[in-house]
């Protein structure tokens, strides 16, 4: 399974909000601490805030806060959301541009690795993460 660039910057930027639960983050704050460009990371932030995993705060004294419980917040959540083709590779993407003549069973064994990739990601959340940082 490789997850984009997007994806881990969610992960990063969702992280980062969390570790500031008392005060908004700003998008330049993230982009510095992570070394990330603003500009894709405000395209990230976007997402995250349609998804409702952040909220966003306007004006002067505006920025970013977790839109939930980071105990709540379920990593598998995230990546459905930032990878939404989720195809371990493109020959297994959308129905239409598959393969007639791959076997069956290697689809299967595809679906399956994905699903319990997915499996795995939806019992890690969001606090797992801040406390695997603090051991």
């Amino acid at each position: 399974m490789r997850l984009t660039s997007f994806s881990d910057y969610a992960l990063r930027l969702l992280i980062y909000a969390a570790r500031h639960p008392d005060r908004l983050v700003t998008i330049e704050g993230a982009a510095l601490a992570y070394d990330i460009s603003r500009s894709h990371l405000t395209k990230v932030a976007n997402v995250l805030t349609r998804a409702g995993f952040l909220n966003s705060v306007r004006g002067r004294s505006g920025g970013l806060e977790l839109g939930r419980d980071p105990a709540a917040l379920r990593l598998g959540e995230v990546l459905r959301v930032t990878e939404p083709d989720m195809a371990a590779a493109e020959c297994f993407g959308p129905e239409e541009i598959r393969d007639p003549n791959r076997p069956g069973a290697l689809d299967a064994a595809i679906r399956d690795a994905l699903a319990a990739f997915l499996q795995v990601m939806d019992r890690r959340t969001l606090a797992d993460l801040l406390a695997d940082e603090q051991e």
